[in-house]
């Protein structure tokens, strides 16, 4: 009894210790509250107005879908009603080509080839690393919920699906690094054809055909059994911007400028007031993106299939996918960030709430691009150099969210056909689809299409595919803002890392990166060491 009385005043102290903290805590917080002003609010809604706006049009287009789903639009009535959000998406594609070409070339030209090549080397890492974990989530994870446990019976195949050989779609992902023409680059990309030899008692007889996305439609031609057919792939074109040939060649005329010293400096100060002027129709275009995002969204939802006919498998794939992008963007990108830079990722993240909200409501890492840029450098306050250099390219090659979900997407389908998958196929299943989210364009629904590469690696059917069409509308867009995410947190680790080679390349050139509070962003870069031999008019010179 004397031992638990002795200790009574101490627990009482502590409790004591304990209330006065929380009363004092709360007594700041009201007068905290007691001294906000109409300016002090005022202030904050401006700084905040396009986050605000962008995350009420979220919430204000899934009402305005939900609500018009059962007046049973038609596919015109949709299309007329999406049109606001039709017009936001071409809006920020115009912007993507010229935003990649002259971010990536100025800013591989504010660098010397070792700052250079040291970054992309901690990019490169930074995203093998982060892919890789996200395929093993996703391995885990589907292991683990085991989603297509069940009959096969609920799913209705909607269409066939040719099979494509992995290794010829990673030829096609090395041609389309090297485009023939650059030009055309900006228009189209490498596909293959298929180009059918038919061998008929020593007589061959030749038939083409147009191989473009997955839709393979062959003529059946009646031959006797003794053919035989060899389907040879002809490198050809598709429409869409080949974004990794721009990237590969824009880096290498960077570099090309940087090495050229006043030579250059023209060129490089045209590509840098190039960028700067995308920046600032970008700056006009956020006024617009709620408006779209909100009929993008809206639109979607009142297209989109009966959900409560969703099977039970279908459903379970879904909570798969979403748990695991989810441990991926709020557990393990954040942790690799703070055990990095050790600092807070959470609050890098809310300034980017506008981006990761734009690529949810377009579901496409490029045209997402031109906002992920506004976030980074005005919001976080990235340098310039390491975002124009770091993000183009991560927005290219860098498809944590996609891996992730093809890696789910391909056990799914093995358990749906009741196939076990044994070591060795599910590390094939790994490495594709870590090989095969580079080569993935930050388009919609661009997983479906590098899908069939996963599926054909470890022959599974290519058919399939169609099973989780129904709800890959919804998933691509999780993954995208997963992919954006994961770009982002890279050029922030990657800045950090970086930080001593800006700081000695500012002392060596003279470089003035640090732009005032007061000015507006998107200054030029100065370059005041290749104006010391020139000697400006009087009337020019600055005090």
């Amino acid at each position: 009894m004397t031992k638990s009385n002795g200790e009574n005043p101490q627990a009482r102290s502590r409790v004591r210790q304990i209330r006065d903290g929380l009363q004092s805590r709360s007594l700041k917080a009201v007068q905290r509250v007691e001294s906000v002003t109409k300016d002090d609010v005022k202030g904050f809604f401006r700084r905040n107005a396009f986050v605000i706006f962008t995350v009420a049009a979220v919430i204000i287009g899934i009402g305005l879908g939900f609500a018009l789903r059962p007046y049973k639009m038609t596919y015109r009535e949709v299309k007329y009603f999406s049109f606001p959000g039709e017009l936001l998406m071409r809006m920020l594609q115009m912007l993507v080509l010229p935003l990649l070409v002259s971010s990536l070339i100025t800013g591989i030209a504010a660098l010397d080839s070792r700052a250079s090549g040291k970054m992309g080397m901690r990019a490169v890492v930074y995203y093998m690393t982060t892919t890789v974990i996200a395929v093993f989530i996703g391995i885990v994870m589907v292991l683990i919920i085991h989603p297509g446990k069940g009959s096969k019976d609920e799913f209705k195949n909607q269409q066939k699906i040719e099979q494509v050989s992995p290794a010829d779609a990673f030829l096609d992902l090395i041609r389309n690094m090297f485009p023939p023409n650059i030009v055309q680059a900006c228009t189209q990309q490498v596909s293959p054809f298929l180009f059918q030899n038919i061998n008929l008692d020593r007589t061959s007889i030749s038939l083409t055909y147009l191989y473009k996305g997955n839709n393979v439609k062959p003529r059946s031609v009646p031959f006797p059994d003794s053919i035989n057919e060899e389907v040879i792939p002809i490198p050809g074109q598709v429409n869409g911007v080949n974004a990794l040939g721009l990237v590969v060649f824009s880096i290498c005329f960077g570099l090309i400028i940087g090495s050229m010293k006043e030579q250059g400096k023209p060129l490089k100060d045209f590509f840098v007031c190039l960028n700067e002027a995308i920046m600032r129709l970008v700056a006009i275009i956020m006024w617009y993106a709620p408006i779209g995002i909100l009929f993008l969204i809206a639109g979607k939802i009142v297209e989109m299939d009966d959900i409560t006919e969703t099977g039970g498998q279908l459903g379970m794939y879904t909570i798969t996918v979403i748990i695991g992008l989810s441990i991926h963007a709020f557990l393990v990108l954040p942790t690799l960030y703070f055990v990095i830079t050790r600092k807070n990722p959470f609050v890098f993240i809310c300034g980017l709430l506008q981006a990761l909200i734009t690529a949810l409501g377009t579901s496409s890492s490029s045209a997402t691009l031109p906002i992920t840029f506004k976030c980074l450098e005005e919001n976080i306050g990235i340098d310039k150099r390491v975002t124009r250099f770091v993000l183009p390219v991560g927005a290219t090659i860098n498809m944590d969210g996609t891996a992730l979900y093809e890696a789910i997407a391909a056990l799914f389908i093995a358990q749906v056909n009741n196939m076990d998958m044994n070591f060795g196929q599910i590390l094939t299943i790994s490495i594709t689809a870590t090989a095969a989210s580079i080569g993935a364009a930050g388009i919609p629904q661009a997983g479906l299409v590098t899908m069939v590469i996963v599926l054909t690696s470890v022959g599974l059917p290519t058919d399939d595919i169609t099973l989780i069409i129904a709800v890959d509308w919804f998933l691509d867009r999780l993954r995208t803002t997963t992919n954006v995410l994961g770009d982002s947190i890279g050029t922030g680790i990657v800045e950090y890392l970086s930080r001593h080679e800006l700081q000695s390349k500012d002392a060596e050139m003279g470089n003035s990166v640090v732009e005032e509070k007061d000015k507006k962003s998107y200054q030029l870069i100065a370059h005041e060491n290749e104006h010391e031999n020139e000697k400006p008019p009087v009337s020019e010179t600055k005090m």
